[in-house]
């Protein structure tokens, strides 16, 4: 079968199968078409030229529509079978248009009428335009052949350049968070810690892994709003006054207005938002209560204060791992979302006390590796 790509050739160059039953006939469209330097074979039969074209290279047929035994139209039948792509021009001493339409309904590139009075010029340029259409159905069948293999490749590309981009992404994360806790070098490691902890709070409490990631991502920039926050109230030492306190609780807000307008982060912009907020209502900077929190945010709450318990302070050392679940226990339903408190007191204090010692193997100002907000990504696929 015919599978090579047709050119579209000079004429000179084409070669030509003449198929009729009268040898006179077969003579002159041969002797028409050598004027132009056409290669031509000749075959009496149809069955004749179905052993031609097995056995010698052929571009294109010129066949007679009436011949004893098999006809021109069985014979077009037969070569389209086996060569699709070859050109197939039918000849009838029919003087109609109804028979050559015939023909190309069954496949016949365009036909040619009897007595055989034509210029070589005529029929080459019905050759060279039945060949230039047999390629552009080539081209086509090509392209449909290939499409599955175009698509799964372009498919590839695509979502390499979206890893590209998130990557990028994650990048832009661990820069912002280094920032973070560069500028509160008291609570060095503390984004990276939340950011552990909250993961692992939300995997145990389970049908979250959609959520995972903002959950993440705002676990990890919560307090990105405290880079607007003046070095003399962020770093005081001392207890804060009333006034110190009102500009130190605005960075919920502030953090929140940074990142909101960032596409990829606008949900993690909510847990920004309300990570200061409490379920009985008593937080800020809105007041609201448990379910009008964001479930990420309920999470962070219990990540933060266990964090803020059992890391060192200036103004103390850090407390025991039991002292802060006595206290998350004590504020379960009020400060803490019950749910949340439950599941996080019943994980072992063996994966905090992993996760601080991986943590704290890091240098002090340590801050979440793209790779480890890039491998939520797989986390949030498995759960789907």
């Amino acid at each position: 079968m015919a599978t090579e790509p047709i050119p579209l050739v000079d004429p000179v160059t084409l070669r030509v199968l003449i198929v009729d039953d009268e040898a006179s006939v077969r003579k002159v469209m041969a002797a028409v078409l050598a004027q132009v330097g056409l290669r031509c074979e000749t075959a009496a039969s149809g069955g004749e030229a179905l052993r031609v074209l097995k056995t010698h290279p052929i571009d294109a047929v010129i066949s007679d529509l009436q011949m004893p035994g098999m006809s021109g139209l069985e014979l077009l039948a037969k070569v389209k079978q086996s060569y699709p792509l070859m050109v197939f021009l039918m000849v009838t001493g029919v003087d109609d248009v109804r028979v050559g339409i015939q023909a190309m309904r069954e496949g016949a590139d365009d036909y040619l009428v009897k007595p055989l009075q034509v210029e070589a010029n005529i029929v080459v340029a019905s050759l060279t335009r039945a060949l230039h259409v047999k390629r552009l159905e080539q081209e086509v069948e090509n392209y449909r052949h290939h499409l599955e293999e175009i698509v799964a490749e372009q498919t590839a590309q695509l979502r390499e350049a979206l890893r590209q981009i998130e990557r990028s992404y994650d990048h832009t994360l661990e820069v912002l968070g280094a920032a973070i806790d560069l500028r509160d070098s008291p609570t060095a490691g503390h984004s990276r810690r939340v950011f552990l902890y909250s993961i692992e709070i939300a995997k145990a409490m389970g049908g979250l892994e959609s959520q995972m990631r903002n959950i993440a991502m705002g676990a990890w920039l919560h307090d990105i709003g405290k880079l607007a926050i003046p070095d003399a109230v962020l770093l005081k030492p001392g207890s804060l006054t009333d006034e110190e306190r009102a500009i130190m609780q605005r960075h919920a807000q502030i953090g929140y207005d940074l990142v909101k307008g960032i596409p990829f982060l606008a949900e993690a912009a909510e847990i920004i938002f309300a990570h200061h907020e409490r379920c009985d209502g008593s937080g800020y900077p809105r007041g609201l209560k448990t379910e009008e929190i964001p479930a990420g945010a309920r999470i962070f709450a219990v990540a933060d204060t266990f964090d803020a318990m059992t890391s060192d302070r200036p103004y103390r050392h850090a407390l025991p791992f039991q002292t802060s679940r006595e206290v998350i226990e004590q504020g379960e339903g009020k400060q803490y979302d019950s749910e949340v408190a439950k599941v996080f007191l019943r994980i072992p204090d063996e994966t905090w006390e992993t996760i601080r010692r991986e943590t704290a193997a890091i240098q002090a100002s340590a801050f979440a590796t793209a790779s480890d907000i890039h491998a939520l990504g797989k986390l949030v696929k498995s759960g789907d």
